[in-house]
């Protein structure tokens, strides 16, 4: 597969139609799955960067839907919690609770999520839409502003303090990346039974660790993880006045599929920081950093 082109909208839609069209080809006719986890959009972006999403989202669709037997497929959106839930004030948000965004990013989460509904009922194909909790762990872009976890620990190894732009008392729901795919392939299987039986169906669910826990809390966990004190600093943004207090939230969908075990934060933390020990030691950290 070639590199994407994600810099702007016209060089992201050539590069995915290119790669999506070769996937279909690659079909023949056969059932496929499709997992929509890509996109530069974050808390804050600018349009071009939520365009250029937006462009991307609707290419593949389309190109999708352009292959022979479209209804053998099975989609799943990443959406976000934070994004549809920010401005809604009345915590534990589940899959029924009244949606509103505080944010261009919220309100492009929800368009996109009407656009895969849509979508699916057209040409038949069944979707999974995952309103994705605080997602941390190895990889995570760090040109981004966004990942506390992963932002603290890379502050931690490369000894310069990072900003933290909300109270410490603020709730999150911390999700780690390999539970996430977890749940996602477990979702997205289960779609793929329910669509033998109902036909074209779109799901939407929470995913989520289901265990809210405060920011002053997680950084003592990475205290203990650390032996000793992470660097940061509690700073004033423009974007604070948009992020919800509290983000707790219970899934009502599917809920046999969050019987697991999921990796404890501590865990999670100490993964993440490896990960971020080995690209410091290979380079890759202080060119993300600048």
């Amino acid at each position: 597969m070639e590199a994407i082109d994600w810099s702007t909208p016209v060089s992201c839609e050539t590069g995915l139609r290119r790669e999506v069209g070769r996937f279909v080809a690659a079909c023949d006719g056969r059932p496929w799955r499709v997992a929509w986890c890509a996109g530069t959009g974050f808390l804050g972006a600018d349009e071009l960067a939520l365009e250029v999403e937006r462009t991307a989202l609707a290419a593949t669709l389309d190109t999708l839907a352009s292959g022979s037997h479209p209804e053998r497929g099975v989609f799943f959106f990443s959406s976000s919690a934070g994004g549809v839930y920010a401005g809604v004030g009345a915590p534990p948000y589940d899959e029924s609770s009244p949606l509103r965004t505080l944010t261009a990013y919220g309100d492009a989460k929800l368009r996109a999520e009407r656009m895969v509904a849509e979508w699916c009922l057209d040409v038949g194909t069944s979707a999974l839409i995952g309103r994705i909790t605080t997602l941390y762990g190895p990889g995570q872009n760090l040109a981004k502003p966004q990942g506390i976890i992963s932002q603290v620990c890379r502050s931690y190894l490369s000894g310069r303090p990072s900003s933290i732009y909300v109270p410490l008392d603020t709730i999150r729901d911390y999700l780690y990346v390999a539970d996430a795919a977890g749940l996602i392939a477990d979702g997205m299987s289960r779609l793929e039974h329910e669509r033998t039986i109902d036909g074209s169906t779109v799901v939407t669910k929470i995913l989520a660790s289901q265990r809210p826990i405060t920011i002053g809390a997680v950084l003592g966990e990475m205290r203990r993880v650390f032996k000793g004190s992470p660097r940061y600093v509690v700073a004033s943004s423009v974007l604070s006045n948009v992020q919800t207090r509290d983000l707790s939230v219970r899934s009502r969908v599917w809920p046999e599929l969050d019987r697991r075990t999921l990796t404890p934060l501590p865990v999670g933390v100490a993964r993440t920081a490896a990960d971020l020990l080995g690209q410091l030691q290979q380079g890759d950290l202080a060119a993300a950093s600048r």
